[in-house]
């Protein structure tokens, strides 16, 4: 590291949280502003600049790889904190009534998904010399390719996964998510697709005189919006409420979980009660699942919670990408490139087989295998770059609802698989 042979340390200490954390806000200010700048960062997508700053600045030695603001305050605090904020979008009756057909494609592609992640863990455990480290990966594969990032942060710190491994894993995660939207923005305009799916948001644009661009698109998406005091407070005080009795209800469970292999058959149906009701992430997503389903009018008050929580998110994904060694990303990340390929593949199939067995259109199977690899906001993003502005909320929505599947999908997989 270019700065620790020329100091003797990194150029920014691990105890100087101000420094770390000016650092770690202006890169992510700088991600968000370049994704709604330029076309090319809005391809790339901020998430993936704002780790590829983090891995840069870790690897050339101006910040450290570990500190307390990572491991602390980001992992522990923000990351869960941003979760219930995206959560109050997911009102399942809203969801149903107003995603049509997108959601049942979405649905098959969750468990495409799935059952991705156990062909290419027993494809792949015998070569990778690590069979605990490859399910606690397949867990956080499971839950990103089913609800996008805001799930690989909770698999990863539900099991408390090696910072390196998960930084790879990351890379290889974030590479092929990039190339797969590339994939399917092709799809949109190939033969082949238009001759055995219905298109009709792809016509209306092609027939449309005035259409903004992408560039203004995006930034009138995540434009101004009436923003209180008072919702800034509620927002805050929400969701570490609801990380606050998630966290105590987990914690009356988890002690059922366990130690070792379980042996009979009761010890393995206690040792999934305590491991499944154990976990925060799954209490995080069920109580905010709940709030927001049952109780949509005080929701909808709360102004905000989409950008705070995505901003908070943002914080998360610069830091895993931290302790991305490249040596370990070399080394390593080619092999899980082969699991997220797999998993995506698999993906893949089930939604665009599912959009023909349901006779949806070819943008539906396009934003919902979208939804599942990278998330309502890649999804939406999509949606708003191609000007199918009618699939927009739709999108969200159905993305929204792969946080909570997600979760749980991750966590049964990591069960399964002895994460």
């Amino acid at each position: 590291m270019l700065f620790e042979t020329l100091l003797g340390h990194t150029l920014i200490a691990a105890d100087d949280t101000w420094g770390l954390l000016g650092v770690m806000c202006i890169s992510v200010a700088l991600s968000i502003w370049l994704e709604q700048k330029y076309n090319w960062a809005s391809k790339v997508s901020g998430a993936i600049i704002a780790l590829i700053l983090a891995m840069v600045m870790a690897n050339i030695g101006i910040i450290p790889i570990h500190s307390v603001l990572y491991d602390d305050i980001v992992w522990g605090v923000i990351c869960p904190m941003g979760i219930p904020l995206l959560l109050l979008q997911c009102n399942l009756k809203k969801i149903w009534k107003e995603t049509g057909k997108m959601l049942a494609v979405f649905l098959c592609g969750s468990l495409g998904t799935i059952l991705g992640a156990f062909i290419a863990y027993y494809a792949l455990h015998g070569f990778f010399g690590n069979d605990q480290g490859l399910a606690q990966v397949a867990s956080m594969m499971t839950g990103s390719y089913i609800g996008g990032g805001v799930n690989f942060a909770a698999m990863a710190s539900q099991y408390n996964t090696d910072g390196t491994l998960v930084s790879a894993a990351t890379v290889a995660d974030n590479l092929l998510m990039a190339l797969y939207f590339f994939v399917l923005i092709a799809f949109a305009g190939m033969r082949f697709f238009r001759k055995n799916f219905t298109h009709p948001h792809i016509d209306e644009v092609a027939s449309s005189t005035s259409i903004d661009s992408a560039k203004t698109q995006a930034a009138s998406f995540w434009g101004p919006k009436e923003i209180s005091l008072r919702d800034i407070a509620m927002d805050l005080a929400y969701a570490i409420a609801v990380v606050w009795v998630s966290t105590m209800i987990g914690n009356i469970f988890s002690p059922l979980a366990v130690e070792g292999v379980p042996g009979t058959a009761m010890e393995v149906v206690q040792d999934f009660i305590g491991q499944f009701l154990g976990s925060q992430y799954v209490w995080i997503s069920t109580i905010s699942m709940i709030v927001a389903t049952f109780f949509e009018k005080p929701a909808s008050q709360l102004h905000g919670t989409q950008e705070i929580g995505t901003y908070l998110i943002y914080l998360f994904l610069f830091v895993i990408g931290v302790p991305a060694n490249i040596y370990t990303v070399v080394t390593e990340a080619p092999l899980l490139l082969v699991l997220c390929l797999i998993m995506v593949i698999v993906n893949m199939l089930f939604c665009f087989g599912a959009a023909k067995l349901f006779k949806a259109d070819l943008e539906d199977a396009i934003l919902a295998s979208n939804a599942n690899i990278g998330g309502p906001t890649t999804a939406a993003g999509m949606g708003i770059s191609q000007g199918w502005t009618k699939l927009v909320g739709p999108a969200l929505l159905v993305g929204v609802l792969g946080y909570v599947i997600g979760n749980y999908a991750g966590t049964l997989v990591g069960i399964i698989l002895g994460a």
